[in-house]
């Protein structure tokens, strides 16, 4: 199955906590933090949810 690599660029801090529990779901901890996820539906749509704190990187 294909892999996505995210990153996160935005801060969760002053974010309605159900942004906060997609981004630590993802499993993020710190700004500016490469991860690489399967592609699958579920992390898609926690991909969109953030998608204004999240930046998908080549």
């Amino acid at each position: 199955m294909a892999t996505i690599k995210i990153k996160q660029v935005r801060s969760a801090i002053k974010r309605p906590q159900d942004q906060k529990d997609t981004i630590k779901a993802l499993g993020f901890s710190r700004l500016n933090q490469v991860l690489e996820k399967e592609e699958n539906p579920q992390i898609l749509g926690m991909i969109k949810k953030v998608a204004h704190l999240v930046q998908v990187v080549d």
